[in-house]
């Protein structure tokens, strides 16, 4: 429930398959097929949405109304939003909040079309939004010709290792549990199974990742339908996704210190995650199944301890336990993630939303994390931004 004392519903998801750069189609669509997925999901006609929230990264600058004219030309606003990895889930994070306002019905749609490589800026003739960051990761360990991402995240990761004696393996038991995942989601970009050994065996990008513990380049699109409670009777949905709490946060100051862990955004995730816990009313001990940002393995494994799915320095025991999957305390990114699912930025968090929707309504196929009630959401863009968000369903 917001602040407003609305609750608000997740009643339609839907997602396309990823891609790779160069096999998708184009980013109207794509975003214009997840779209009309979604709506159908949720039994509703395009002309009682109210209002849409269309994120991406890449394109110009209205793609969102190119988009959400392929489904509807109904005159309603459409606000375009870029918030780095986040935009998915900012997308998402401004959907709720129409409907606090008094919307009835709203929909968040994601969708990137990508290109080959490693992220890189588009702009050279101004400041980049990461130069603060840069300046960190030059004081505390120094540039080398890595792609920049990798460098920070893996940096975080190599600080996590020297400091607890985490062993490289570690990460790499993160990206194999992401494939064997993925292998049963028809809409993850990679579905064969790796072994650790194989995944250690790929060339190293910076340690301790080597190129199948970084996320790749993907093209894709997923979109959401929210709605109040009323618009959801109104309907015959008498037993709704509900979201029970959500958040965003950005840098602190500490975020510019001397630890690239910090740096990468763990502390932005420690206090999203503290908001969305108190606004909830539950813990990540009430937690079954969690959607976090795996854009590297390193992250994810900083994840589990910024959202405290186990305590500080005691991420490696809870890989290799095996509580970060099924069988274990929790099932992290059941959809394959960020690794195996791919990572469209714009539609990275909805896509997360859709999969942990899915599951809360027994819908996870192959993939069906048992007895799921609540789920967490966590999405981080660097620049900064973190979004997480609870979901519960009866």
């Amino acid at each position: 429930m917001g602040r407003s004392g609305r609750k608000v519903n997740v009643i339609g998801v839907g997602m396309v398959k990823f891609q790779k750069p160069g096999a998708s189609d184009d980013y109207n669509v794509m975003a214009s097929a997840a779209a009309r997925a979604a709506i159908a999901d949720a039994k509703v006609e395009f002309k009682e949405i109210e209002q849409a929230f269309a994120g991406y990264v890449y394109g110009d600058s209205t793609c969102g109304q190119r988009a959400i004219y392929e489904v509807g030309l109904t005159g309603i606003p459409v606000v375009n939003v870029n918030n780095n990895c986040s935009t998915g889930s900012t997308a998402l994070f401004l959907a709720r909040q129409a409907i606090e306002a008094g919307a009835e019905c709203v929909i968040a749609l994601g969708f990137e079309k990508m290109e080959k490589g490693a992220l890189g800026s588009k702009f050279t003739d101004r400041t980049n939004p990461l130069d603060r960051h840069a300046e960190v990761m030059s004081r505390v360990q120094g540039f080398n010709q890595a792609p920049p991402a990798a460098q920070m995240f893996g940096g975080a990761g190599r600080e996590y290792r020297f400091r607890y004696g985490t062993k490289r393996e570690t990460f790499a038991k993160i990206s194999e549990k992401a494939r064997k995942h993925a292998n049963k989601n028809p809409f993850a970009l990679f579905s064969n199974e790796l072994s650790v050994e194989e995944i250690m065996a790929s060339e190293e990008v910076f340690d301790p990742l080597t190129r199948f513990q970084c996320c790749p380049p993907t093209c894709g699109a997923a979109a959401a339908i929210l709605c109040s409670d009323e618009f959801a009777r109104s309907k015959g949905i008498s037993n709704p996704v509900r979201m029970i709490g959500q958040a965003m946060t950005t840098d602190y100051s500490s975020s510019f210190g001397d630890s690239m862990i910090k740096m990468v955004g763990y502390d932005m995730a420690v206090e999203c995650a503290k908001k969305v816990y108190e606004q909830s009313g539950v813990g990540p001990e009430d937690v079954q199944v969690v959607e976090l940002h795996d854009c590297f393995t390193a992250n994810e494994l900083l994840t589990y301890e910024a959202l405290g799915l186990c305590k500080e320095g005691e991420a490696e025991k809870f890989i290799w336990e095996g509580q970060n999957t099924y069988g274990g305390k929790y099932v992290t990114n059941p959809s394959g993630g960020l690794l195996s699912k791919g990572h469209p930025l714009g539609a990275t968090g909805l896509a997360q939303c859709t999969e942990l929707v899915w599951q809360l309504r027994g819908q996870g196929d192959k993939r069906q994390v048992e007895g799921a009630k609540v789920a967490l959401q966590h999405n981080l863009g660097l620049g900064g931004a973190c979004v997480i968000t609870m979901y519960q369903r009866d």
